[in-house]
């Protein structure tokens, strides 16, 4: 289906702004994405983009045939998938991205355990606290706290009611006590996370009568991995304040206690984030019904 994948080349270019881009996405070469773009230019009759060495950018009539072909090439690529779906087993390469806890603690073993399912499914993951760049990286989803402020990324939801727990060690709390109410925290070790060069040191918080508050807590340690600030919980270094499934088994377990349960943390919904729908394919979508199933498992308030 030489057409649909003419049509697919051009609009993933729209999406990444790169004919190298799109050539990584898809395993080809620039030489092969350039070709079908001059192909489905000849065949339109119209320059679709304007090219320099720097840069491409859509053309007037690039612009107007964009809007036709994105919605059509959904409907022709979904239609492609179900005749595919079939009896067939499931295969492929799942190319995912996930932040470090919750990649490391809680998607690989469920990960292993879908693999165990589907013998013929790859996978690629990458482990990183920064949100990936789905459109220019080789990523077919990222799992991701909080709805991306992209509008053009798909977000499916996985788990839309989770929230932060604040939580520390027994071992600190027999050491420091526990914090009464979050204004308390100003006086205790506190475990941050940072990316870049931002520290989220500032913790919101709401009683359920009042507006929300904010905290600004005393850093005692700081890492750009989510997962070295639970461990340092863990080893009783301070409080930390992390989203409920990167520590559920460890809150299951006793070996974090939930402190000032009474009041209401900041949202951390979980999502997994797609470029487009062309990605939700019928492996994609058994994949995020897995995920999604497994998250119900531990969520507050079930067995």
């Amino acid at each position: 289906m030489k057409a649909l994948q003419d049509l697919d080349i051009f609009v993933r270019t729209v999406d990444t702004g790169s004919l190298s881009a799109t050539a990584r996405q898809l395993d080809l070469t620039p030489a092969a994405t350039s070709a079908a773009l001059k192909r489905l230019e000849a065949e339109l009759g119209v320059p679709l983009f304007v090219r320099s060495t720097r840069s491409l950018r859509l053309t007037e009539q690039g612009q107007r045939f964009l809007e036709h072909c994105r919605p059509a090439l959904d409907t022709l690529q979904q239609a492609a998938q179900q005749m595919a779906e079939g009896n067939q087993a499931l295969r492929g390469v799942l190319k995912l991205s996930a932040p470090s806890d919750f990649g490391r603690n809680v998607l690989l073993p469920w990960l292993d355990e879908f693999q165990g399912l589907h013998a013929q499914v790859a996978i690629r993951l990458q482990l990183s606290d920064r949100m990936a760049n789905v459109y220019s990286e080789p990523v077919d989803a990222a799992f991701r706290y909080g709805k991306p402020p992209d509008s053009n990324l798909v977000a499916l939801p996985l788990a839309p009611s989770i929230r932060r727990v604040l939580c520390a060690s027994p071992a600190y709390l027999a050491k420091h006590g526990s914090p009464a109410t979050p204004h308390d925290l100003t006086t205790h070790d506190c475990l941050c996370f940072m990316l870049a060069e931002d520290v989220h040191d500032r913790w919101r918080f709401s009683d359920g009568e009042r507006s929300e508050i904010t905290v600004r807590v005393r850093s005692v340690n700081v890492s750009n991995d989510g997962d070295v600030v639970r461990r340092w919980a863990l080893l009783g270094k301070g409080i930390a304040y992390k989203a409920w499934f990167d520590v559920a088994q460890d809150l299951a377990q006793g070996r974090l206690q939930s402190l000032c349960p009474e009041w209401t943390t900041e949202a951390a919904p979980l999502f997994m984030v797609l470029p487009s729908r062309r990605q939700l394919t019928p492996l994609m979508r058994a994949l995020r019904d897995f995920i999604s199933e497994r998250l119900q498992r531990i969520a507050p308030g079930n067995p």
